[in-house]
């Protein structure tokens, strides 16, 4: 069965007409590998079209992130953690010293 694809605005993605190729801005090329099945894309559609593709890929990267900086935020709690036991220690031998 042949499918066909049509723009919910009544437009054409490229036209040729009088010599100049009439090209719509959301036709854009995406290149890189789908979010879902991992296979690589390399393919021209409308923006529009591509939207849930790369929001789907927006929130993968988003989760990423996420736990990149949950684990940042761990190793900052124990290097605190150390510099507080320095810290206290530094204290310690120093009010000993004084006589305190």
């Amino acid at each position: 069965m042949e499918e066909k694809t049509f723009c919910p605005l009544g437009s054409k993605c490229v036209d040729a007409k009088d010599g100049v190729i009439h090209r719509c801005a959301w036709h854009v090329m995406v290149r890189g590998s789908d979010p879902n099945t991992g296979k690589e894309i390399d393919h021209w559609a409308c923006a529009m079209a591509w939207m849930p593709t790369i929001m789907i890929e927006n929130s993968q990267q988003q989760r990423h992130t996420g736990a990149a900086v949950e684990s940042f935020r761990n190793e900052m709690v124990e290097a605190n953690k150390a510099s507080q036991q320095v810290l206290i220690a530094a204290a310690t031998v120093s009010s000993k010293l004084i006589g305190h």
